[in-house]
């Protein structure tokens, strides 16, 4: 259960975090305004406390393993939101983040 826990909060801080640097983003860089802003700094300080409730008690290794969640969600984000059409090189820089964060986060240890 721990391990389905700590994958659920990784999503939904990247969905926090990765959808709250678009907004602020799409805000600027669009031009679509200051609520757009607004709306993307807040997204960005739930993620700030979604993280925080990882089960690991190591700031470190939560930030660490969430870099890898962050690199694949990026990609995954850009292709829904964006239409961005990743090439084998970010999938397979992906999938080596996403084995990162299984081993930082889910070998075990003595």
């Amino acid at each position: 259960m721990t391990v389905v826990r700590s994958l659920v909060l990784f999503m939904l801080a990247a969905f926090a975090e990765i959808g709250g640097a678009w907004l602020v983003w799409q805000g600027l860089r669009e031009h679509r305004g200051l609520l757009w802003i607004a709306a993307g700094v807040i997204s960005l300080g739930v993620y700030g406390f979604v993280a925080t409730l990882q089960p690991d008690a190591h700031f470190g290794r939560i930030l660490a393993a969430y870099g890898g969640v962050f690199v694949a969600g990026s990609l995954a984000w850009g292709v829904v939101m964006d239409k961005f059409q990743p090439d084998r090189w970010d999938c397979l820089g992906a999938a080596i983040c996403l084995i990162g964060v299984a081993v930082i986060m889910f070998v075990p240890r003595g």
